[in-house]
Order: structure tokens, then sequence, then C-alpha cells
């Protein structure tokens, strides 16, 4: 009698071997995952989620004091409260994206070695996590820039490039991404790659305009600035909600290039890692 099974698992004849369609029939599994991730980060803390707001705001505050009172850099006359939340907000949802997505198969081995399912729906679901985080920042950020128009008299020149935002989120989250499982598939072999990581993002925020704007740089240190993929996206959100900076079409075309280029790379690495890293974590 010939056996009807309704689930066949089969194992991945190449790195390109990527079922998205299986991926998408886990959908449910990705939203316990993104809720996991939402609610373990707060769990058991006296301020929970009012660490969304309080954690930009900090920082802003932060910036404000050290680089606009103390060393006097300039923020191209935009508002310096928007100018470093707005940077901050953005640079959060990206660092965030990288660094926890770059921990898949350390911090899942306990999970991923007991029950079988696309292992690609781990740093999905801190993908849209994160999001949900992004959602909260804007809305404050937008809640600041309404009481700094209203009580301070601040000038803001919103435009139509303000469409153009969920594009610029797409590609902070498919660079995080791409980014993030390559440094994952490495990780598994080469933990000392997790305390480079740690240093290497400190040190690309400030190689990215958020504390500065990109007209503060000039020389070869302009140029080397304006090769970071992630400043035509910096430059860009300040530039649709403020009016000032620089919109840099051909900029953004570069950076759309290379995020779906890492993403496209890291998961054909991802895969090829998925089939042993057991035996390596």
């Amino acid at each position: 009698m010939k056996e009807n099974w309704t689930e066949v698992i089969n194992p991945k004849r190449s790195i390109f071997d990527i079922n998205f369609k299986e991926i998408w029939k886990y959908r449910d599994l990705i939203m316990l995952f993104v809720r996991r991730d939402f609610v373990s980060v707060y769990k058991q803390t006296v301020l929970g989620p009012l660490w969304l707001f309080i954690q930009p705001l900090f920082t802003t505050l932060t910036f404000f004091f050290v680089f606009n009172k103390i060393a006097k850099i300039p923020t191209d006359n935009i508002d310096p409260i928007l100018f470093y939340l707005s940077g901050i907000t953005l640079w959060n949802y990206f660092s965030d994206c990288f660094s926890k997505t770059s921990n898949t198969f350390v911090a899942n081995a306990g999970i991923f070695g007991k029950v079988y399912f696309p292992r690609l729906a781990t740093p999905i679901s801190i993908v849209i996590s994160n999001l949900i985080k992004l959602g909260i920042q804007i809305m404050l950020f937008v809640a600041i820039m309404l009481y700094q128009i209203m009580f301070n008299n601040v000038q803001i020149n919103i435009n139509s490039h303000i469409f153009i935002l969920p594009f610029l989120i797409l590609l902070m989250a498919v660079m995080g991404l791409g980014l993030g499982i390559i440094f994952s598939a490495l990780t598994t072999k080469y933990r000392d790659l997790s305390f480079l990581l740690t240093f290497g993002i400190q040190l690309l925020m400030y190689a990215t305009p958020i504390i500065y704007p990109l007209s503060f740089t000039s020389g070869k240190l302009h140029s080397l600035i304006s090769m970071n993929p992630l400043t035509p996206i910096m430059e860009s959100f300040r530039y649709a909600f403020f009016g000032i900076g620089s919109f840099d079409w051909s900029g953004l075309a570069v950076t759309s290039v290379f995020s779906f280029s890492v993403l496209f790379l890291g998961i054909i690495i991802f895969n090829q890692v998925e089939k042993s890293f057991m035996d390596t974590v």
C-alpha cells in the first residue's frame, strides 16, 4: 500500500536551490518568531516597550550636546534635534537587522538541530520585527517634528520625495539581511568575526552621515563617505523631510545594486553552510 505523505523534506541539491514557496508556507512560523523577538527583548524590564522611545531620545540628546554644542559640527541648517533623530532612527534599523541576523546560526543552534523549517525564516523574522520598531520610532520622529514646528517655529520643507521612504527602508532591510546572513554563515567556523562585527558596525556609523551632513566633508573624505552605500539613504531621507542636503538617484541606484547583490550572495553562502553548520556550531 502506497503511503501518501503530507510533507516531504528533500535535501538541497545546489547552492542556488531557494524554495520561496516553502518560506511563504511557513509564514505563520515567521510571525511567531517576530512575536518572540519583539517580546523577549522587553521581558522582565520595568519600562518595557517604552525603551523604544527612550533609547533614540537619549542618544539624540547625547549627540546634541557632544557634537552640536561642544564640537560645533553644523547640521546643514536643519534643527539639530531633528537632524540627529532622523539619522539615529534609520541607523538603528539597519544596525539591528545586521547585527541580529549575523547571529542566526549560533543563537538558534538548539532549535535548528531539533526540528525542520526553512532556516531563512529566522533572519527574515528579525528584519520584520525590527520593521515594527522602526515604524514606532518614525512615529516618534514625526511627533518631535510636529512639536518643533508648533512650539519652536522650526521650518520644515517636506517635499514629494517623501514617497520614496518605503524604498529607502526596503534597501536598508535588504542590505542588513544580506550582510547579516553572510556573517552568520562565517561565524559558525570563525567566532572571532562576531567581535570584529561589533567593532565594525561602530566604525561604519561614523563613516555614515548621521552626526554630520555630507556637505560637512570635502576632498578625499567626501569621496570616501559618498562611497558608503548607506550615505544616499541617509541623505535622501533628510532631503525628503527637510528639503536640505542632496538627493542622488545615481547613488541610490548603486546602493540598490549593492544591496540586492549582497542579499543574493548571502543566500548562496547561507544555503551552503546550512547543510553542515551543526557539525561546527
